[in-house]
């Protein structure tokens, strides 16, 4: 039995999927939306993201991965809730593939739960059996960063792709930039050695908001999936979510001046930064310093601990 096969059971029949082989080029391209939780979902931007994909109606899962060979248990241990004098209500962690419609009724694959720990390569060659065994013609992946950049500026994205001359528009960052790697950048690499393409957006959420759900990034993500994969996403309640949080960290900072500076702060080394850009200079002034990270989460601490509450913490079990 072959790795793949050890790692990942796919359905055998899916009768959706099977008669659109048969049509050949009369049917739209299948695409493989991946989001996963990890390092690269600051905001919970991905996992807003699919959530808000699954609401309507969670489709049939297509595929399940082991997550007992990939997941470390200790490093991200799963809630499980004490009543009384028991323990019950597991939170088992999955990893699964799911077929979806969109809201115009067009089938696609979504590849969610937690991002593999372990054993990167073998659940990359799984990823490779899904995809041939589904004929996808594109996987895409969604991710989130921290940065310094305030949330009263538009939300940025830095796109990427296996084949470059899928990426729109001018990366911000130029030559070469090493990183921590993740499963998402290894999938990429893996896939192109193998033929397939996948392209994918990071989205830039500001530091101070990282720790919190943050619906705004997630809505900057799915609209880059309508545009890519050409899928129709109704983002309406998702938008409404962005505005409540705008509004709660708006009136926020409205009652705490000093937080209100350290955000004013960031606006004006952002401004400085795209001044400086659109006159062909990437160099930052002197005088306006990016204020730290520990500076922000200080003051915003109370802030994320009101919006974070209980009630809230329920909500995502």
């Amino acid at each position: 039995m072959s790795a793949p096969e050890r790692l990942v059971h796919i359905v055998d029949e899916v009768p959706e999927l099977d008669e659109r082989e048969t049509l050949g080029a009369e049917h739209e391209p299948l695409v493989l939306v991946v989001a996963l939780e990890g390092l690269l979902d600051a905001g919970r931007a991905s996992v807003l993201a699919a959530e808000h994909l699954l609401a309507d109606d969670a489709g049939r899962v297509v595929a399940t991965f082991d997550v007992d060979e990939v997941y470390d248990y200790r490093a991200r241990r799963p809630p499980i809730s004490f009543v009384r004098d028991h323990y019950e209500d597991y939170a088992a962690p999955r990893l699964v593939v799911r077929l979806q419609r969109d809201a115009g009724g067009s089938p696609y694959l979504l590849l969610l739960g937690p991002e593999p720990d372990i054993r990167w390569e073998a659940f990359a060659r799984a990823v490779r059996a899904v995809v041939e065994r589904f004929d996808v013609a594109k996987v895409i992946t969604l991710a989130a960063v921290p940065m310094a950049v305030p949330h009263t500026r538009p939300v940025a994205l830095t796109e990427h792709a296996n084949d470059t001359s899928l990426v729109t528009g001018v990366s911000a960052w130029q030559g070469e930039l090493r990183v921590p790697s993740s499963a998402q950048a290894l999938l990429e690499v893996r896939l192109g050695e193998w033929g397939h393409v996948l392209q994918g957006a990071v989205v830039h959420v500001p530091h101070y908001l990282a720790q919190m759900g943050y619906p705004r990034a997630a809505v900057a993500l799915l609209e880059y999936v309508e545009r890519v994969a050409r899928l129709t996403i109704d983002l309406n309640d998702l938008k409404a979510a962005a505005e409540t949080t705008e509004a709660e960290v708006a009136d926020y900072l409205g009652d705490h001046d000093d937080v209100r500076e350290v955000v004013l702060g960031l606006e004006r080394q952002y401004d400085t930064f795209h001044r400086a850009e659109e006159q062909g200079s990437n160099l930052l002034a002197p005088d306006t310093p990016i204020p730290s990270g520990e500076e922000i989460g200080r003051q915003f601490e109370q802030f994320l601990a009101g919006l974070d509450g209980p009630d809230q913490a329920d909500d995502r079990s």
